[in-house]
């Protein structure tokens, strides 16, 4: 044992020496940011809570925040009904269409997020291609309003974060063993039956996953309500643009963000009791 004690203390100094850069770049490029941000939103003149009770109190930032979980939801809702399908269908299909499919899936992550929101302003507009399609169809007499409000943020955000929904569901679904579904259906159990009894919960995880990621992801996004929404349709982190570019309120500004980890850190809190964070590092 005492022969063994001094290569043990030099094994541990080693690891904390290979730790020590990702420390020095964690706590200055995150702790200390986040500390400096936490003093900031305690230091209004008024007193170390004014800017969270100005924040909390005031019924038009009640209803900015409440949007802003609303439209997480939605979307989070959105992707995982799209998100399902698709992934169940790269499980399904041969190796050149999974491919090809794949492709459709990833390829938009490698496109910035501001192209892609512009994008789809031209395809959202009065006169663009959806809704001449829609009246040429004789689905609607005249343009419907899809830019400047919810349902154009809903569906750009839908769009880029779809690829963050299929590929957490695909992997869950991809380590199920088909003979189960086969046993199933040998069982006399209907499709949906086996949907609902045996591909359902073995994919929960993955689907719970998605439904994270999505979630967070949603509740900091800016390009896309920023570009397609409107007043109706503000976010959070267009107000926290607003506190400092319009208004220079810095001890606002910093509450507000803080506020906004914090429900982050809840969401991760409530997601880990269905997936452990192992779980969620995995899928990335």
């Amino acid at each position: 044992m005492t022969a063994t004690a001094p290569g043990r203390i030099a094994q541990g100094l080693v690891a904390l020496l290979l730790l020590l850069p990702a420390a020095l770049i964690l706590g200055l490029a995150f702790v200390a940011p986040l500390a400096r941000l936490a003093a900031l939103s305690v230091s209004a003149p008024e007193g170390p809570l004014a800017a969270f009770s100005e924040l909390l109190g005031e019924e038009v930032y009640r209803r900015i925040f409440l949007n802003t979980i609303v439209l997480a939801l939605v979307v989070t809702a959105a992707t995982l009904a799209i998100g399902f399908p698709v992934a169940l269908a790269l499980t399904r299909l041969e190796i050149g269409w999974r491919t090809i499919l794949f492709a459709c899936v990833l390829v938009p992550l490698w496109i910035s997020v501001l192209v892609r929101t512009f994008s789809w302003m031209l395809l959202l507009e009065r006169n663009g291609p959806i809704n001449r399609v829609l009246m040429g169809a004789g689905l609607t007499e005249q343009p419907l309003p899809l830019l400047f409000n919810t349902a154009g943020v809903t569906i750009g955000m839908t769009h880029v974060l779809l690829p963050y929904a299929v590929l957490p569901i695909y992997a869950a679904l991809a380590r199920i063993d088909p003979a189960l579904m086969r046993a199933s259906e040998g069982l006399g159990a209907s499709r949906l039956t086996t949907f609902r009894r045996v591909l359902l919960p073995l994919s929960a995880r993955g689907v719970a996953t998605a439904a994270t990621f999505t979630f967070l992801l949603s509740l900091g996004f800016f390009i896309t309500p920023a570009v397609l929404g409107g007043p109706a349709s503000t976010t959070i982190p267009i107000l926290i643009d607003s506190f400092v570019n319009e208004r220079l309120n810095w001890p606002l500004a910093a509450s507000a963000s803080i506020v906004l980890l914090a429900m982050a850190l809840g969401i991760v809190a409530l997601a880990s009791r269905v997936v452990p964070v192992g779980a969620l590092a995995e899928a990335r």
